[in-house]
């Protein structure tokens, strides 16, 4: 058993790390409510978007199209991984690594495979064994939609210079503080509406349908990103508290573990104690 101030230490020790664990568990609950009103409040409107602009380019003239609807084939591809800068929020980065990985590696198997990270994880991770395109991990230090908004153009002049046949965006769509839905979603080129959608929307288009498209899909297309970015940075946010929530009970659960230990351990010695005085007092009464 080991002695008692070593027990002492210990104790003293994760009580340490229980605190820190304890205000980074508020800190994040503080943070997760503002990232949470936020994509709560787009997402409807960044849906309609989409909707609309899938029913458009759907109706449209296969001339008439968009470059950015362009379906080839493909063979160069850009994958878009969205983690975090920093740790200690359990499997969230782990999730879309390993999915980003998959794509590479599976889907995509046999076709050039590139990485953009939107987050200092994927960059140090992914860059390891794959090409990084680019690093963008700084637009966290001031999520706007106008910082992501030059991100959404990157990837739009890629594919349209024909750098990229496809461009997949990978990242964690926040459902609640507990769970986190690691989501794979194309972004280039655009998904057209099926069938049954695209004929049932009734619009009155104003001046035509071209000139709104043409007008409608980088805007579109940067609301779409800056809505996986939100939708990441409210997830980090909830996965880091409910991580830090679990180890504080853990350190709380060691904590008590040790104090039982070392009063069992205080106990043990001062039974020996009184049996050395106990043995002594008869030896010298002998």
């Amino acid at each position: 058993m080991a002695n008692l101030k070593e027990i002492r230490n210990r104790i003293a020790s994760v009580s340490s790390t229980m605190q820190i664990t304890s205000a980074m568990k508020m800190v994040s609950a503080a943070k997760l409510k503002k990232a949470q009103d936020a994509i709560t409040a787009m997402r409807p409107y960044a849906d309609k978007l989409t909707e609309l602009l899938q029913a458009l380019s759907a109706s449209l003239d296969a001339d008439s199209g968009s470059s950015y609807a362009d379906n080839r084939p493909v063979n160069k591809v850009l994958v878009v991984a969205i983690t975090s800068n920093r740790g200690l929020c359990g499997a969230f980065n782990t999730n879309i690594l390993k999915q980003s990985s998959y794509l590479a590696e599976d889907t995509f198997q046999g076709k050039q495979v590139d990485f953009m990270a939107i987050g200092k994880k994927a960059n140090d991770i992914l860059g390891k064994k794959n090409s990084i395109a680019a690093n963008h991990s700084d637009v966290f230090d001031d999520l706007t939609f106008e910082n992501v908004a030059i991100i959404a153009e990157e990837l739009m002049d890629l594919f349209k210079n024909g750098s990229y046949d496809r461009i997949e965006l990978v990242y964690n769509k926040f459902k609640n503080a507990a769970t986190q839905i690691v989501t794979t979603e194309q972004f280039l080129p655009i998904v057209p509406a099926d069938g049954d959608q695209s004929s049932n929307a009734d619009y009155i288009f104003e001046p035509s349908k071209v000139e709104i498209v043409e007008q409608l899909i980088p805007k579109s297309l940067k609301t779409q990103l800056y809505k996986a970015v939100r939708d990441s940075f409210a997830s980090e946010h909830g996965a880091r508290m409910t991580a830090m929530h679990k180890a504080t009970d853990n350190a709380t659960e060691l904590r008590d573990q040790l104090k039982l230990t070392y009063n069992q351990a205080r106990q043990a010695a001062i039974t020996n104690e009184i049996l050395e005085i106990v043995s002594g007092a008869e030896a010298l009464s002998n």
